[in-house]
């Protein structure tokens, strides 16, 4: 069985407390690369880039665009290849 690695929202700065979903560039199935970004998340203060941190396949997604999610949150799983 594969090795899940579950995409977590983080804390962008100190005061952080959440994020809303702004645009998915990966779709479920979709294979990613480490750094690759895979969603942009706005903050109060501005829009930010979040990178995968494996290699992998977008197995599932687990926030739409307008969802507002906590940091720590997982937001997307990937299959680690």
């Amino acid at each position: 069985m594969a090795e899940l690695y579950r995409l977590i929202l983080p804390r962008i700065d100190v005061a952080m407390e959440s994020g809303k979903i702004a645009e998915w560039l990966k779709k479920e199935g979709d294979p990613v690369k480490k750094g690759e970004v895979v969603v942009i998340v706005e903050t109060e203060k501005a829009a930010v880039e979040i990178p995968s941190e494996v290699d992998g396949k977008i197995i599932k997604i687990l926030h739409k665009v307008g969802d507002e999610v906590s940091v720590g949150e997982a937001i997307a799983e990937i299959e680690k290849t």
